[in-house]
């Protein structure tokens, strides 16, 4: 059992403040996998003062100091993989093949693309007589969740880092395992005292100290849209900055044409991954109304191939994070029932042959209204729902008729078209038949939150714009 009962504040593992702790339950088999330390306001306040005292100096280091930094990390992080990897499936049960793979790929990619950006980015830029500079901020709270946790991790603290600011992480009390290796990387990569610091522990007692503390400059956060109004609040008084990535209810516009079917598939393969637990996966997949059937079927076969149990296995699909988790989806998929929507397949309680842990069947329902629960509240589970649609100017209208805006697909073999319904889409993030770049911007419109990740876009959000006038002559050519 694990038992990670220190913070990492100042450059070193320094005992917390108090004596309680959070138990961190194995979903998978709902046994007790370690324990960490409770933060308080006490333990916030030692790591933003080692952050606040370590500005200084690490925002005067020179680009190529901040790089060789960055490159020392990404070496680090490749020694540490196995023990990432066996990390996420014990606090999150994300299946073996996952943990090790695409959640670890996700972080070193997005370190790999701070690198590349940081060693092109102008920091300053003369035009006409004006110097436009940007600087680093000042000190982070960096506040992550624990659905994609060394992802969440990654796209806040590297171009946090990159930029020259200093920083305060505070990850998800559900997943906090891989918060304390990430420390033990960046500690073994030398980055200096206070610059990066961590303190474990639950919203209330250490995400609302870390978000109002007022010598915090900016709070990154990543979670639901309650939290994030919540975040908002707290840090209204001391007029900081907040950016926010928070929740979907992502449309995915499956065109009518040849691909339809196969379109349908990767439809369904979306959803599942990472047991639905992605805010921007694309639970609501609008189909032709007249090929309603078709999908109907394809989407039947293609869940009840997905293989749900033990993620130490072979499974495709392990539990969702937590009890709570659980009954939520629980709730929904019977409130889907309820209200009328067709029950393809899945539905409440555990997948046959299970009886611990808390596994989700891989649902899909259809002939759903938009104004149904399913379609409008985000699940956070295995959970597809499937529209009909008239004509595209019809799915495009349902696509936008949420309080969300992250991410949305578009699936089909006619580019052309798939651009023009692509544009007219109102989120942050839209894919064409599943496109992905790490340089692309990563955020939402609406209540999905404000403020971007990713690539130069990421590093943005933590720098500060200055111009300084009458730098130059009038007449100086820069």
């Amino acid at each position: 059992m694990r038992e990670y009962t220190k913070f990492y504040i100042g450059g070193r593992w320094v005992d917390p403040a108090g004596p309680d702790t959070f138990e961190v339950i194995n979903p998978a088999t709902e046994e007790l996998a370690g324990r960490i330390a409770a933060g308080t306001a006490a333990d916030i306040d030692r790591a933003v003062a080692a952050a606040r005292q370590a500005f200084p100096a690490w925002s005067a280091t020179t680009v190529a100091e901040r790089l060789e930094l960055l490159h020392a990390i990404a070496d680090a992080y490749q020694k540490r993989r196995d023990d990432l990897g066996a990390a996420l499936t014990e606090e999150m049960g994300a299946p073996a093949a996952l943990a090790h793979g695409f959640q670890l790929d996700l972080a070193a990619g997005h370190l790999g693309k701070a690198i590349e950006v940081l060693a092109q980015f102008r920091f300053s830029e003369q035009r006409g007589s004006t110097l436009i500079v940007k600087e680093p901020i000042g000190v982070c709270g960096l506040i992550t969740p624990w659905n994609w946790p060394l992802n969440q991790i990654a796209v806040k603290v590297f171009p946090a880092l990159a930029t020259g600011c200093t920083m305060v992480l505070k990850p998800s009390e559900r997943s906090p395992f891989t918060g304390r290796l990430f420390a033990e990387i960046l500690d073994a990569a030398g980055v200096p005292a206070g610059v990066f610091n961590l303190v474990q522990g639950d919203g209330a007692g250490a995400g609302s100290p870390l978000s109002a503390h007022p010598d915090v400059d900016m709070v990154s956060f990543t979670g639901s849209t309650r939290a994030g109004i919540d975040i908002a609040r707290t840090a209204a008084p001391t007029v900081k900055r907040v950016t926010q990535e928070l929740g979907g209810k992502s449309p995915n516009i499956v065109l009518d044409d040849a691909d339809f079917a196969a379109n349908v598939g990767k439809g369904v393969a979306a959803v599942t991954l990472n047991s639905g637990q992605t805010c921007s996966a694309t639970t609501r997949m609008l189909v032709p109304r007249t090929r309603m059937a078709e999908a109907v079927e394809v989407a039947r076969a293609a869940a009840e191939r997905v293989t749900v149990g033990d993620p130490t296995g072979a499974a495709e699909v392990g539990p969702v994070v937590s009890a709570a988790q659980f009954e939520r989806i629980q709730s929904l998929i019977q409130q889907g029932i309820d209200e009328g929507a067709t029950l393809v397949t899945g539905g409440v309680g555990r997948p046959a042959g299970l009886t611990r842990g808390f596994y989700v069947k891989p649902t899909v329902f259809a002939d759903v209204g938009n104004d149904m629960a399913i379609a409008r509240e985000e699940i956070f589970g295995p959970v597809l729902s499937i529209l009909g649609y008239d004509d595209i100017q019809h799915a495009v209208a349902i696509a936008n008729d949420t309080e969300y805006g992250l991410a949305a697909n578009v699936a089909g073999a006619d580019l052309d078209q798939a651009r023009a319904v692509a544009r007219e889409i109102r989120a942050g993030y839209v894919s064409i038949n599943d496109g992905f770049d790490f340089a692309s911007p990563f955020g939402g419109y609406k209540k999905s939150g404000n403020g971007r990740e990713w690539g130069e876009f990421g590093f943005a959000e933590y720098l500060e714009t200055k111009g300084i006038l009458g730098y130059a002559p009038e007449d100086a050519q820069a």
